[in-house]
């Protein structure tokens, strides 16, 4: 398995090693990420304000609209730490489930489908005698970012992120490592239910209109999402993010997007001092990165028990989270993953220095080890195609 994964990957461009390509260049920089050299005061990160939003649809579509966004829907006095609804996260896995094909890795695609319906919307600007279609630093999908905020505390799992400049933008879309492919192809029946039973939460607490209530026998169907499409920026680099939203506060009198939506997970049931410390320091901080970089506010957490079925549910307040675990041993700090964030991103810009969609910069990292790159020029290992070249022109 793990010989066929690499070589898959070695094809496209995507094992740790530096692959042997026409013109393979490792390069001298690196970049550090043990987590004390970025301890400090919390970087400027002005909040997102979103400027677009599109949908995919059950057979990964795209469509410019809302058709995808869903709306909370919490049943009345269900809501609380103590309370135990008792669904089930196992209903309809056989029968009402329909995956997404994880082989097609469709990088940037539909960001770029929707840059490209919107160049209005960004304006054009000359940096340095460049013309700028999108006015952006950077184009990425949140889930990158996250990656990033998250690495000098990682211990696990590696990453890697393709970078091309063009046009003055620097695009950042994440490709399979070895190891990821490997474990994805040897998930248990287990680790597939796990997975689908963050799907089927959605389904208990989410309807489809506000005429509706939760449809909990609807098909889980992992091809559709509604996705934000937001502006922000960290320190001086400026960012377009997009993003998959679960749903939306349907109050009257909530707040204009990204505050007025809500992020929604599941977690096992915490029973004993060490897996609440083991939560606080692994999903508490992946959870407030996602969370954070949308402007998303709130969280509702759904807890399961070891038969599947949910004991009780939370909500969190996006910014309360560092709150949580502060003065806890071994734990996490935002100011460091923002730093890094920051860091990494200065990096890039050091380092990506050719202005041509045809050159990608491969940045890999490894726990333990510093943030490395190659060079690559094949057509497989492209970030942006033809087609959005040709739009932007």
């Amino acid at each position: 398995m793990q010989r066929e994964c690499g070589e898959r990957n070695r094809k496209r461009g995507l094992d740790l090693t530096p692959p042997v390509t026409k013109q393979p260049l490792l390069l001298p920089s690196t970049l550090k990420t043990t987590h004390s050299l970025y301890q400090g005061s919390f970087p400027f990160y002005r909040l997102p304000l979103e400027i677009g939003h599109f949908s995919l649809d059950e057979k990964r579509q795209y469509h410019a609209d809302k058709r995808r966004l869903r709306y909370f829907c919490l049943p009345v006095g269900k809501e609380g730490k103590q309370v135990s609804p008792g669904w089930d996260l196992m209903n309809g896995y056989e029968s009402c489930y329909v995956k997404r094909n994880e082989e097609e890795k469709e990088g940037l695609l539909h960001i770029l489908t929707w840059l490209g319906k919107n160049r209005s919307l960004l304006g054009a600007n000359a940096d340095k005698g460049i013309a700028r279609p999108v006015d952006r630093d950077f184009v990425t999908w949140r889930g990158h970012l996250t990656k990033i905020l998250c690495t000098p505390y990682e211990t696990q799992e590696g990453w890697l992120l393709a970078v091309t400049l063009f046009k003055g933008t620097f695009y950042i879309s994440e490709q399979e490592t070895v190891a990821a492919c490997k474990k994805r192809k040897e998930r248990t029946p287990e680790q597939e239910k796990l997975m689908y039973s963050g799907y089927k939460f959605e389904n208990y607490i989410c309807a489809d209109s506000l005429e509706s209530g939760p449809d909990k026998c609807a098909v889980v169907n992992t091809n559709e999402a509604f996705c934000s499409v937001l502006l922000a920026r960290l320190s001086s680099h400026s960012l377009l993010i997009a993003g998959e939203v679960d749903c939306i506060d349907p109050s009257p009198k909530s707040p204009l997007p990204p505050s007025c939506y809500i992020e929604l997970k599941t977690s096992a049931q915490i029973r004993n001092p060490h897996q609440q410390r083991s939560f606080n320091r692994y999903k508490l901080l992946k959870w407030w990165s996602q969370s954070f970089l949308l402007g998303i506010p709130v969280i509702v957490a759904g807890f399961r028990s070891p038969e599947a079925k949910v004991v009780s549910i939370e909500r969190f307040r996006t910014s309360d989270i560092p709150h949580l675990i502060r003065g806890e041993r071994n734990s996490w700090d935002p100011a460091v993953c923002m730093n890094f964030c920051n860091k990494f991103m200065s990096h890039i810009k050091s380092v990506v220095t050719r202005d041509d969609p045809g050159v990608v910069y491969l940045f890999a990292w490894e726990p333990g080890s510093e943030v490395t790159y190659t060079v690559h020029t094949d057509d497989e290992y492209t970030v942006i195609p033809s087609w959005y070249i040709e739009a932007m022109n």
